[in-house]
């Protein structure tokens, strides 16, 4: 894996319209993320925080909140990562909220014409304006990514869709909308739902996920959600679903994603201290970079 980390933070509540999770770089951080990259022999780079600009009203557009302030912080997110991977170096983006991906995907797709994509989430993240019942747009990046939404999101950076739908797979999907759920079948996304991690295993499923994901790719996103895991482990989210991967489940995942070798990007997002217990889901997100980027207990 590239040994140079740009560590970029958004902090981004906008797109889930909760409090909080904005401070989830600062908490990231606090649990002390650069160390212990650093002590895995990564040279990291932080690049401090993607400036958000707040309304001062609510606001609301087409079943989309805060539509406006999210593309900004998530052009200026594009533009960033897309710079440190012109420099050869490996984004690492911390949220921040789900929508966040929309900048992230924007930028890497700039120079990866094929990516691959990796989607950790209790949730599928596939809505659009018509199906989402809340109008947060941190529920709408993976739909919009693909091409499928709001034209101004699936347009952001310029262009679009930025991946295909072959290209993609979710992981530990537990709780989606019926308009999800009708997109995935229709455009024939792969989803390992916990049913599937239930009954096949997280090492089998992983091993399938990284056949899938570079197949035809030229590169591979992971997108981490804290939800994904269950609550019991990371409890300082904005979204928690009970029933979800193990702690054990999550290191598994990302040591077989280290052993691979197949990362160009990741993300992770949606740690909310106000809701956390002694910023125990940032340690958890730090111990699954750790793990992750290669540190081994032999």
């Amino acid at each position: 894996m590239n040994k140079k980390i740009s560590m970029i933070g958004v902090p981004l509540d906008l797109g889930a319209d909760r409090r909080g999770v904005d401070m989830g770089p600062s908490a990231i951080r606090y649990a002390g993320v650069v160390k212990r990259l650093e002590g895995l022999g990564y040279s990291v780079k932080d690049l401090g925080d993607i400036p958000v600009k707040r309304p001062e009203n609510f606001e609301e557009t087409d079943n989309h909140k805060y539509l406006h302030q999210v593309l900004e912080a998530n052009e200026r997110l594009a533009t960033q990562v897309a710079l440190e991977i012109e420099d050869g170096r490996f984004p690492l983006v911390l949220g921040g909220d789900h929508s966040i991906a929309l900048g992230t995907i924007a930028g890497i797709a700039q120079t990866k014409k094929n990516l691959g994509v990796i989607w950790f989430d209790a949730h599928g993240d596939i809505n659009t304006g018509l199906t989402s019942p809340t109008g947060n747009i941190h529920g709408m990046p993976l739909a919009a990514s693909l091409g499928i939404g709001h034209d101004a999101l699936v347009k952001l950076g310029g262009y679009g869709p930025k991946i295909k739908p072959e290209h993609v797979v979710i992981i530990g999907a537990r709780d989606l909308d019926p308009g999800e759920r009708e997109l995935i079948k229709e455009i024939g996304i792969k989803v390992y739902t916990m049913h599937e991690i239930d009954r096949l295993g997280m090492t089998r499923i992983m091993e399938e996920t990284i056949g899938y994901v570079t197949q035809g790719t030229d590169g591979v996103h992971l997108s981490l959600d804290l939800d994904g895991l269950d609550p019991l482990y990371a409890p300082g989210v904005g979204t928690p679903v009970i029933g979800g991967i193990s702690y054990r489940e999550g290191h598994l995942a990302m040591e077989i994603l280290a052993e691979a070798d197949i990362l160009t990007s990741a993300e992770f997002v949606e740690v909310n201290p106000i809701l956390d217990q002694k910023n125990a889901t940032a340690g958890v997100a730090v111990a699954l970079m750790s793990s992750l980027f290669g540190d081994k207990l032999l």
